[in-house]
């Protein structure tokens, strides 16, 4: 039988979870951490999220969101997870919660059901072998899993695939070569620090160059907050970014990204960024970064210099919901 969600049974999602999500690398939940992602998030609906009940115990949890406000969010309805106690991983459950996700998605008006990075329900994972170690979101389905296997034949499309990478930054240093390139960039007027707002100018101009929501908040907000982020200026302008520079409780190195405005591409700013981006890291205390992007931005190259290696893929998913 399948529920909407009923409080009364919180404590046996978490331990659902706890016993079974856990093995696809996820973060343990508690009763905090599971209010936080899930129940007072400001996305959440009790009737998009799904509970299989089984002689009154929990043997199975579904949860999606829904919000014009989000990315997609006028068209696209998003999965965060189906979760199925070990004995009850069949095809026919995780049918019966699919579909119920899938009408409520349809219920709202969404012509498509998504999984992938805009989901505002972040779930931590482990960065596998690494002393606990963790990313502190899933930006889609990890293709080792048996929910992604089912997706797959239930029509969902994988649109691209998601390379989480990660690096120990103890014993980091910028290279000599990346040095080297820095004083060629100052030879044509680029210099690379910490914003300034006393020095530095055009942060919404470099940010209305890139197509990416998620960095117009985060940029905009930290440097109009007086948070740290590395950025590249030509006569003061600022016309690349990486940051926030930010020191996770966990001891993670936290960022929204790097970009260059497409009109100083070609001067290696990328790279630059990156790599001091890596230093204001290390200076404010942080112990490992961790970064997902997809399997062909030309960036893998500038991490993997760095040091940087894959540790895990996600796939990006998505299926047209019929109306």
């Amino acid at each position: 039988m399948i529920i909407p969600w009923d409080k009364q049974y919180t404590q046996a999602v978490i331990s659902l979870w706890n016993d079974e999500a856990v093995k696809d690398g996820y973060k343990e939940l508690s009763e905090e951490s599971f209010e936080h992602i899930f129940v007072s998030n400001p996305h959440f609906d009790r009737h998009n999220t799904f509970l299989l009940l089984d002689n009154e115990q929990v043997k199975g949890f579904a949860c999606g969101c829904t919000g014009d406000d989000l990315p997609l969010g006028d068209v696209a309805g998003y999965i965060t997870c189906i979760i199925l106690a070990q004995d009850f991983v069949t095809d026919e459950n995780y049918t019966m919660m699919l579909k119920a996700l899938e009408q409520r998605f349809k219920q709202l008006n969404k012509r498509q059901a998504d999984i992938l990075f805009f989901n505002p329900m972040l779930l931590p994972w482990y960065i596998p072998d690494t002393p606990g170690h963790e990313h502190n979101n899933a930006p889609g389905v990890p293709v080792t899993s048996r929910f992604y296997a089912f997706l797959l034949g239930q029509g969902y499309v994988e649109r691209t695939k998601q390379s989480a990478m990660y690096l120990n930054l103890t014993g980091f240093t910028i290279p000599e070569d990346v040095r080297s390139k820095e004083e060629r960039a100052q030879a044509d007027g680029y210099t690379v620090s910490l914003f300034d707002p006393s020095q530095h100018a055009g942060v919404q101009e470099m940010l209305a160059g890139f197509d990416n929501p998620l960095w117009h908040k985060e940029i905009g907000q930290s440097t109009a907050n007086g948070v740290p982020v590395v950025i590249a200026a030509h006569d003061n302008k600022v016309v690349g970014f990486a940051g926030p520079v930010i020191r996770q409780e966990t001891g993670r190195g936290y960022f929204a990204g790097i970009g260059v405005h497409p009109d100083h591409e070609g001067h290696g700013l990328g790279t630059l960024l990156f790599f001091n981006l890596c230093e204001a890291f290390q200076n404010v205390g942080a112990n490992y970064m961790s970064l997902y992007t997809g399997i062909s931005n030309p960036a893998i190259r500038i991490y993997e210099k760095a040091g940087f290696k894959v540790v895990k893929q996600f796939a990006i998913m998505r299926r047209e919901l019929e109306q």
